[in-house]
């Protein structure tokens, strides 16, 4: 499913989540206009890395980010297969990937929407300098 955010639009794949698409897409809107900082939804995770890695991204609150080097650490693998798992995050928005930094500050890679241009939107809306259209 395709879903509007920040002026662009980012593929969530309805298969990996329980809830019928018309209940994402309402949660959508409600993080839209500030009143959802969680998604709650029933993700189905992979029993792969990539699950390891997106179970730890849900666990990064609203409005703070971790580095591809944290993230890691807490997993016990290196940064890079972290950055590979985020880009196979089928449901991004929902389960965070775009609260995933480099080291140094920079964006990395955002497999959502207008890539790391809609990570940025994502990131500021989230630290309060930017507000969001309600009409998602």
């Amino acid at each position: 499913m395709h879903v509007p955010i920040l002026g662009s639009t980012v593929e969530i794949d309805e298969t990996a989540i329980a809830e019928p698409p018309a209940v994402v897409r309402e949660q959508v809107r409600e993080y839209a206009r500030g009143e959802r900082e969680a998604f709650d939804l029933t993700v189905a995770m992979p029993g792969t890395m990539t699950g390891e890695v997106m179970a730890a991204m849900t666990d990064i609150p609203y409005g703070e980010t971790r580095t591809y080097g944290e993230l890691a650490a807490e997993l016990d693998t290196a940064p890079v297969a972290v950055g590979q798992a985020c880009g196979r995050n089928p449901v991004p928005i929902v389960v965070p990937c775009h609260r995933v930094v480099g080291s140094d500050g920079g964006l990395g890679g955002y497999s959502g929407g207008d890539g790391v241009a809609t990570k940025r939107r994502l990131l500021e809306f989230e630290q309060g300098t930017t507000r969001l259209s309600t009409e998602s």
